[in-house]
């Protein structure tokens, strides 16, 4: 668990963790994952309960993701703000967050993967993509490179961990 753990966060983090921060996330959610019962009495300072609707090492990978890689809001002009700040003021982008603001969601969502699939075109854009369950927010994503994604789906299934390229999930969710 914890190599597929280690991947899988090196892949959705795109280079905004060291190798260090992965390594000790993917180690404490591996402890969690085989032991909870264990993991939650060595560290008493962990607010999680059977009554959360994901497991303690899911946990675990979901609260140790710095805002520059796990983003999570109730809207997506908020959304896209935080994939923003996370680039940096060195990272011009065309479309600017009020302009989401009055949208419908698939025209947003439609927009934000345009303007993210024009990035890093070497490594195939990136694709926002729906990770874990939806704990407080009504939209939690991960940006993943576009060459990476079959990878990605495949650890986060091994992991156990619910995850799906945000736009395609949105458009079979709207057309049902």
């Amino acid at each position: 668990m914890k190599a597929t753990l280690v991947e899988l966060i090196g892949k959705i983090s795109s280079g905004c963790m060291t190798a260090l921060d992965i390594e000790r996330i993917a180690d404490e959610a591996a402890a969690a994952y085989a032991d909870p019962t264990g993991f939650l009495a060595a560290n008493p300072d962990i607010n999680y309960d059977d009554t959360f609707p994901i497991p303690l090492g899911e946990w675990i990978v979901v609260g140790s993701l710095p805002d520059t890689v796990l983003f999570q809001a109730d809207t997506y002009a908020d959304l896209f703000a935080q994939i923003v700040a996370s680039f940096g003021p060195a990272v011009a982008f065309n479309l600017k967050a009020k302009q989401l603001a009055k949208t419908e969601a698939l025209t947003a969502l439609n927009r934000i993967q345009l303007q993210m699939s024009a990035m890093a075109k070497e490594d195939g854009g990136y694709v926002l993509m729906n990770f874990s369950q939806l704990l407080d927010d009504e939209l939690q994503v991960v940006l993943v490179y576009g060459n990476d994604v079959p990878r990605v789906l495949e650890l986060c299934s091994a992991a156990g961990i619910a995850a799906a390229p945000a736009l395609e999930a949105l458009k079979v969710a709207v057309h049902q």
